[in-house]
């Protein structure tokens, strides 16, 4: 599985604010629903500012597309996507998983 972080963040365009607040509803259910598949494993609203960040469990790329794009309010949201690996995943990394030494 390849591991993404999705900033969105509400941008509807010029005359759209109506249609989104209207559809926000099913976009927090589509979200949740994701949610209770596991394919969004963490998910945050972001204080002081509108949209939120999520952590997306998916077989590929394009399956996240599909995921985004098939969310009501996608629209009226504009996506950073950050791919994510593992500290794990690269042996020069690995450090990072070892306890750190008290002295």
């Amino acid at each position: 599985m390849a591991l993404f972080a999705v900033l969105a963040t509400q941008a509807p365009a010029p005359g759209e604010a109506k249609e989104f607040r209207e559809r926000l509803s099913e976009g927090f259910a589509y979200t949740r629903a994701l949610v209770e598949k596991g394919i969004i494993r963490h998910s945050w609203i972001r204080v002081g500012a509108s949209g939120g960040l999520n952590i997306y469990d998916v077989a590929s790329h394009e399956e996240l597309l599909s995921v985004l794009y098939d969310n009501p309010v996608s629209p009226h949201l504009k996506f950073e996507v950050i791919p994510l690996a593992t500290p794990g995943a690269f042996d020069k990394l690995a450090i990072w998983n070892k306890p750190v030494e008290q002295s």
